[in-house]
């Protein structure tokens, strides 16, 4: 059945003591809204209408996209009031979702069941908590069908032993949802026009109330404080590291993995502790990344080993390469099959040939190089020139001698040899040596310069 999505993302958060609106503090290095639009794009939703308060300017721009529309909350006044600014938006659409912008786990199949659940009727989103503290709670008839939802301050004693909580989540007829709204009243703790109170309106008016139980309650969760952010951080590792090791992958440690985007592995990888993926990464056969790594927006061929700290963006790595430790590959950059690139060496909007090195303390930057190439610890790519950027080509079978620098534009040309502490800034010719005159001279008896001593 076709619906529409509203999401309430109205509320400051003041527990989290932030300038920022609490819908935009981050959870997996997005937007804890952004997680909930996409959920809601992920089921098809038809529109999805945001309803935004405190620093709106500031939600609007953190999400994009034509099927968004945006609704005002100002004050806001509870639940229920936020979805009556959203209605003079809502289309036709027989059912209306109501989702949150501080509950990003809810999965895409449990709000498919809901929505099932519903056809013409109303149907909720339930958890049964532990400690359902706070929470509104489910109130059920004999026969177990939901006859209401009262919050926790306006709940009896004997109401507030009731495990089943209400998570707020929730699918409406939407022809019924101007009728029921607008007989909201605010006789209660907070003052505030609750949208829980449809429920009794729906059973007072003979409409179906189901309660459609979460199968985990920690896909309920919102979040209220930065500890309860930072629980739910981990909840949503825990899911990708669960994942992953479903498909095959070695984990070192599950409790020390971070999936700020898309990872997707082939068999028998291997990921040691405290990586960041960001973006989307993609890991061939038998690719190895050593602890501490940060990848983001890469693909990387199989066979590769990336060791620890090494840093990896906007690249392409082919199969059975050598990267690291202490590496970083900026973005623009494509690397061929078996290229090793070692310990503090950089490497930007670049492209290495089959069977190049460079292992130690380098800087290559928008430059081809070509196949079987070696590059010398401190050797660099002069690409700056102040103003513009300016390319290199070494070709293949080049041999460069440590601490040498290339003043782009300029070529080396096949199977030129390259002396150490040469400066080139002319192409070169193929074969033979390349290097600047040098003098070495001695001055017998040359004292070195002695500190002053400070005056008392």
């Amino acid at each position: 059945m076709s619906f529409q999505a509203v999401i309430l993302a109205a509320g400051q958060g003041k527990r989290m003591h932030s300038d920022l609106p609490k819908v935009l503090h981050r959870l997996a290095g997005k937007p804890l809204v952004a997680h909930v639009v996409d959920t809601a794009r992920a089921i098809s939703a038809t529109q999805i209408c945001v309803v935004h308060g405190h620093g709106g300017d500031a939600v609007r721009a953190a999400l994009s996209g034509g099927d968004l529309v945006y609704a005002l909350q100002e004050p806001q006044l509870g639940t229920g009031h936020a979805l009556q600014q959203a209605l003079p938006l809502l289309s036709k659409s027989p059912l209306t979702l109501v989702l949150y912008g501080d509950v990003p786990l809810v999965r895409a199949e449990t709000l498919r069941t809901l929505l099932d659940a519903a056809g013409k009727s109303v149907a909720v989103l339930t958890a049964d908590m532990d400690d359902p503290t706070g929470y509104g709670r489910i109130l059920r008839n004999k026969s177990g069908k939901v006859t209401g939802i009262v919050e926790q301050k306006d709940a009896t004693a004997t109401q507030r032993r009731i495990r089943e909580i209400n998570t707020g989540i929730m699918a409406l007829p939407t022809a019924r949802l101007a009728g029921w709204l607008s007989k909201l009243q605010n006789h209660n703790a907070q003052k505030e026009y609750y949208l829980t109170d449809v429920i009794a309106l729906a059973v007072k008016d003979r409409v179906p109330v189901t309660g459609v139980k979460a199968g985990d309650a920690g896909e309920t969760q919102g979040v209220n404080t930065r500890a309860q952010l930072a629980q739910l951080e981990r909840s949503y590792q825990w899911l990708q590291a669960a994942r992953l090791l479903d498909a095959g992958v070695a984990l070192a440690d599950p409790l020390r993995f971070d999936a700020r985007g898309t990872v997707e592995c082939d068999r028998d990888v291997f990921i040691d502790v405290n990586c960041v993926f960001e973006g989307a990464v993609k890991l061939g056969a038998g690719v190895s990344i050593g602890a501490q790594c940060v990848l983001r927006d890469v693909s990387i061929g199989p066979g590769t080993r990336i060791e620890a700290f090494s840093h990896l963006d906007g690249a392409l790595i082919g199969a059975n390469c050598r990267i690291g430790p202490y590496a970083r590959i900026r973005p623009g950059t494509q690397l061929a099959a078996d290229v090793h690139i070692g310990n503090f060496v950089e490497i930007k909007a670049s492209t290495i040939g089959d069977g190049t090195k460079a292992n130690h303390l380098a800087y290559v930057g928008d430059t081809t190089v070509g196949r079987n190439v070696n590059i010398g610890a401190g050797t660099i790519t002069c690409n700056y020139d102040g103003a513009n950027k300016h390319r290199t080509v070494i070709e293949d079978d080049v041999h460069i001698g440590s601490d040498v620098q290339l003043v782009a534009p300029v070529r080396v040309s096949r199977g030129a040899t390259v002396g150490a502490g040469t400066t080139v800034w002319k192409d070169t010719p193929a074969g033979g040596l390349v290097l600047n005159a040098k003098t070495q001279e001695h001055r017998a008896g040359w004292q070195r310069p002695q500190k002053k001593k400070a005056k008392s």
